[in-house]
Formats: C-alpha cells, sequence, structure tokens
C-alpha cells in the first residue's frame, strides 16, 4: 500500500428537509472540501447525521467525490463515510469505493484516515493503484 498524507479544510453547509423525503431528524448537509499535500484536490459530496439526546453521540453517514490528484496521477474517485460517536469517543470508517476512480486513479483500492487536531484536519490515505495510470 501506499500512504498519501496531508491537510484539508472542510466547509459542512447545512441543506433544507425534503418534503416527504425521510425523518426531518435526519440532518441533510452538502460537503465541499480542499486537500493539501500529497493529494491536491477538491471534495465535495452529501452527508445525512442525527443526534442523540445523549451529549457526546451521534452517527452519520456520507458520500463524497474526490477531483484532483494522488501522488501526481490526476483523476476522480468516491469516498464512503460511516461514523459514530459514543458519548464523546469517535469511531470512523472512510473507504474508496471500488471502481469508483477515473482517468488517472483508475482501480485506485484503499481508505482513508482523518486526525482532527487542534482545529486541524488531516488525512492518510492508504491505497493502492495498478501500475500504469
Amino acid at each position: 500500500m501506499a500512504h498519501a498524507k496531508g491537510s484539508f479544510e472542510v466547509k459542512i453547509t447545512p441543506q433544507a428537509p425534503d418534503e416527504g423525503v425521510g425523518d426531518p431528524s435526519v440532518g441533510r448537509m452538502a460537503i465541499e472540501k480542499q486537500f493539501h499535500g500529497d493529494m491536491q484536490g477538491e471534495g465535495h459530496g452529501q452527508m445525512l447525521a442525527v443526534g442523540t439526546a445523549v451529549d457526546g453521540s451521534a452517527g452519520y453517514v456520507a458520500m463524497e467525490r474526490v477531483n484532483g490528484s494522488v501522488h501526481g496521477r490526476q483523476g476522480s474517485f468516491a469516498l464512503q463515510h460511516a461514523g459514530t460517536l459514543t458519548r464523546g469517543t469517535p469511531q470512523l470508517s472512510v473507504t474508496i469505493v471500488p471502481d469508483s476512480g477515473t482517468d488517472g486513479l483508475a482501480g485506485i483500492a484503499g481508505h482513508l484516515t482523518i486526525t482532527i487536531a487542534n482545529g486541524v484536519h488531516s488525512y492518510d490515505l492508504d491505497y493502492s493503484l495498478p501500475d500504469s495510470p
């Protein structure tokens, strides 16, 4: 596996509930990211989240399309997020959607780890790619 590391900024914008779709207690948000470091580019997606009556407990799922480059290889791929917060303890899984890579990132596979420290979002992408773009 190869590793790509860096930081990113994220903007999460709440979206209005869709009439007659789902439960209004499920929040829907638009996600915009700007990646820096070994992975350069933008991420755009949607998140669904639910909070609970217990402080520090929640859950979310999201789908995101990343457009840019990884170690200089240009293309795009999709990420699938699944996260929970249990009384302040986070658990997160972010996986590259199989066969979602395009152009120079066709065939990409792996997972992404997100770390937040001192207000800075960082990523570590463990991935594999075919030898030729």
